[in-house]
């Protein structure tokens, strides 16, 4: 299967700072890969770079085949690279409709499509981006990255916050999207094993490198292994 995302050798960071060292994974199309560690290890920073929000230092990332490395973020939106940051971005003053509408893009994801995934927010489509809670923003801000049919989906801890009822809710879409669908994804999320119930493969950063690659399931089916990786007891 030909890699839809490749990244070879990646360093970048935030002004001097550098927060990735060399990192290299590949994702092939129809994947879905977590992305693991403790607090501060670079999990966001990986899923800024791909988007291009950070200082490069070095290394390439291609997207099917497209060197994108000097893209500007809006470039790499535009090349199929759909972003659900930790802030959510919803546009507040726009209705639900109006936030999905207006980011729009052709492809089989529609509103119909992301109210059948998430019916609370059919039940709000007319409320503003400021009347909902957190759980429906975190549903909007997704449903929003979906409508513009991405060939890649980034996913930076869409738990994060949320009452566990939501939690589950999020899960479960979050489950139908890379499992159900298909859609290629990558997930940063501070519950590894949900992560892991969710995905195909993951990764383990450690001090922005990459101490660790396996299949999602062989590191569920091993948790020792996975809690000593993480520093986990």
């Amino acid at each position: 299967m030909a890699d839809l995302l490749a990244v070879e050798a990646l360093s970048a960071g935030y002004g001097d700072s550098v927060v990735l060292d060399r990192v290299s994974f590949a994702l092939a199309a129809g994947r879905s890969l977590a992305v693991l560690g403790r607090n501060g290890m670079g999990k966001t920073t990986l899923l800024n770079s791909i988007m291009g929000l950070t200082r490069h230092r070095g290394g390439t990332l291609r997207l099917a085949g497209r060197d994108i490395t000097r893209l500007a973020p809006e470039a790499r939106a535009a090349a199929g690279i759909g972003w659900v940051p930790q802030e959510r971005n919803i546009f507040r003053s726009l209705t639900v409709e109006e936030n999905l509408t207006a980011v729009a893009r052709p492809g089989r994801w529609d509103a119909a499509r992301v109210y059948a995934l998430f019916p609370r927010l059919e039940e709000r489509r007319g409320n503003m981006g400021t009347q909902l809670s957190g759980g429906e923003q975190q549903m909007l801000a997704i449903g929003r990255a979906l409508m513009l049919n991405p060939r890649l989906l980034l996913l930076d801890e869409p738990t994060e916050g949320l009452a566990p009822i939501l939690v589950q809710e999020v899960l479960a879409a979050t489950r139908r999207i890379l499992r159900e669908e298909g859609v290629s994804a990558i997930l940063v999320e501070q519950h590894a094993r949900k992560a892991l119930e969710v995905t195909d493969d993951a990764l383990v950063l450690v001090r922005g490198a990459v101490a660790l690659t396996a299949p999602s399931a062989e590191l569920l089916a091993d948790p020792a292994r996975l809690d000593a990786t993480l520093g986990v007891g």
